[in-house]
């Protein structure tokens, strides 16, 4: 009997320890899909709630002013308005015109670097104006473009020549021009980084290089190939994005608001002027203009279809005809470097002129070189810049921090929960909803149910807004890289007795630091950029960067909203260059934990 006893006493430490890592691992399993079902709700609750109480306005329902009956006539008003219909067609107009030539030009270049190490290159150049909010770039442009811009310094030596008013030939025409240039030279990085994240996949990346091998064989030339083959295969992948941009660039409201026209300007800017006005009355018209900004958005992406159904029918046809060597190959070729040479000229003269203004002293017409430089702007602002910033970047942390973790926490539902539920039913859709929903359509109707519920708590409502934009892109940057994962590590880590959370937290999180460092760094970029969410939602209340930096380009010295500029785009850039550097120390092995010890054979072990 106590030999029985001996011998069964050492075994009930193995099996409580199981019990207890069973137990564990039953937690961690819920986590995960709490995590997914969390990250489900701030994607879709504050979007639906926000288009609820923007539509019960416009159907006239607002007790705030007495109005508690529905009926259309708020809409009757809407399209009595002078210049309505004007709005609506530029709306359309420039968000259509610039999504497609956006796409156009980033197919261009990848058809011709795509299979070449210029497309390395290609996208440190196109970089900065991806991590530049678009509040930034708007009024970048505004000092390359203006008549007395460096443009005009470089190839106009006549004073006379600056305009008795601010317009120019790209500045606040009547058609958008500047609109859809700016919108353009902000979207054609999303959509590179978009597609190539998309050819980067394994099982796509395996079918191309058989297409690119099989093209090649036939006589085919690389840009037929990409057009021919590689396209239907990647265009498929990234039709949800290119049609977020689309709804972005139609709705948008930083960029008509500082480059667009006033009279009538788009009709995302006056729904936000209507949205401020001081007769509370006003925002039954907002509410109507915003509902109507949602049908403007849905025929958008209708024309979108239609124009990509047509370019497939007629594909399809110059497919049959077989000619190895497209006959526009070098204009093509052409038109790629030159928008890369453009991009470069725009990027470099952008960050001459913005740091050249800010600390201009006096800078005359038609003078390249600022003629005395000071520290006055600066000084002025650093003294009004430290509570923005703070705010900025506490704001920014917390936001895609919050998002990193969901985010991770719901990628490892997926191998934890193979079975099909309806939250992964549910969570591609829910990624692209507030980007298919064009932002002027629910925040406000989201600002309606903040006031209603906890209306003093202003960072929570700030905080929600944010991780409805964030959430997202997060996702999208850690996605491919957390799919791509090598899956040997974590079958050879089970099988030495390791639970899946310990997998997670000590063999994947480890082996994933670049990409989830490059994922924070992405969150922290679109958070410092959002100017509705963090005008709407605070009220004004708390004050970003970018607010102060849209506020100063409406007025104010053109100095310090260079100055302002220069900490937009020096802000995100620090976020990706931290991440890079601790990356780097990180992962890369170090020389110095390589030991030099001997054992007692005299064979060295080396230790990485």
């Amino acid at each position: 009997m106590s030999n029985f006893n001996s011998q069964s006493k050492p075994q009930s430490k193995p099996q409580s320890k199981n019990r207890n890592r069973s137990f564990g691992q039953g937690h961690f399993n819920r986590i995960t899909v709490w995590a997914k079902w969390l990250l489900l709700c701030l994607l879709i609750i504050p979007v639906v709630a926000g288009v609820v109480g923007v539509f019960l306005p416009a159907m006239g329902y607002f007790p705030a002013i007495g109005a508690e009956q529905f009926d259309f006539r708020v809409f009757a008003a809407l399209f009595d308005v002078a210049g309505i219909h004007r709005m609506m067609w530029l709306s359309l107009f420039t968000g259509v015109v610039a999504t497609v030539i956006a796409a156009l030009f980033a197919f261009v270049l990848l058809s011709v670097f795509y299979r070449s190490q210029m497309l390395s290159r290609l996208q440190i150049v196109l970089s900065p104006f991806l991590v530049l909010p678009h509040a930034g770039a708007a009024i970048a442009l505004v000092f390359l473009l203006s008549p007395s811009g460096f443009f005009a310094r470089l190839f106009t030596f006549d004073s006379s020549a600056i305009a008795s008013t601010n317009e120019g030939v790209f500045l606040f025409d009547s058609y958008g021009i500047s609109i859809i240039l700016a919108l353009v030279l902000k979207e054609i990085p999303f959509i590179l980084l978009m597609a190539i994240s998309v050819m980067s996949q394994p099982l796509i990346q395996e079918k191309i290089n058989g297409y690119f091998k099989a093209g090649t064989a036939l006589g085919y030339s690389p840009i037929a190939i990409f057009f021919k083959l590689v396209l239907p295969v990647v265009f498929p992948q990234i039709r949800l994005p290119l049609l977020a941009v689309l709804v972005f660039a139609v709705s948008n409201v930083e960029i008509p608001l500082i480059l667009g026209p006033n009279d009538p300007s788009t009709l995302a800017v006056a729904i936000l002027h209507w949205f401020n006005h001081i007769d509370l009355s006003m925002r039954l018209q907002a509410s109507s203009a915003a509902v109507v900004q949602v049908g403007i958005a849905v025929f958008a992406v209708i024309v979108m279809l239609a124009v990509e159904k047509g370019i497939i029918f007629y594909g399809k046809k110059w497919l049959q005809r077989g000619k190895r060597h497209a006959a526009t190959d070098k204009a093509i070729s052409a038109t790629a470097y030159l928008l890369l040479v453009a991009y470069v000229v725009l990027v470099v003269s952008a960050v001459y002129t913005l740091v050249a203004f800010s600390f201009a002293k006096q800078w005359t017409f038609p003078n390249i070189i600022p003629a005395d430089v000071t520290m006055l702007h600066w000084n002025t602002v650093f003294d009004a810049v430290l509570t923005p910033l703070s705010n900025t970047v506490l704001l920014g942390v917390s936001v895609s921090f919050s998002a990193l973790v969901l985010v991770l926490l719901t990628l490892e539902s997926e191998p934890l929960n193979a079975a099909k539920t309806r939250a992964s039913l549910l969570l591609p859709t829910a990624l692209f909803l507030p980007l298919l929903v064009p932002g002027v359509a629910f925040l406000y109707g989201l600002v309606w149910f903040q006031q209603l519920i906890l209306k003093d708590a202003v960072w929570f409502h700030v905080y929600v807004a944010h991780m409805v934009y964030v959430i997202p892109y997060v996702y999208l940057s850690l996605a491919v890289a957390y799919r791509k994962f090598d899956n040997r590590y974590v079958m050879v880590a089970l099988s030495l007795g390791k639970s899946p959370m310990e997998v997670f937290f000590f063999v994947k999180l480890p082996l994933l630091i670049g990409p989830i460092l490059v994922a924070f760094a992405l969150g922290l970029a679109i958070s410092f950029s959002q100017y509705l969410p963090t005008l709407l939602t605070t009220g004004g209340a708390i004050s970003t960067v970018t607010t102060e930096a849209v506020a100063l380009a409406a007025g104010s010295s053109a100095r310090l909203s260079a100055a302002y500029v220069v900490i937009q785009a020096v802000m995100p850039l620090c976020g990706f260059g931290l991440a890079w550097w601790l990356s780097n120390i990180l992962f890369k092995p170090s020389t110095n934990t390589r030991s030099t010890n001997k054992s007692n054979t005299g064979k060295s072990v080396r230790s990485v």
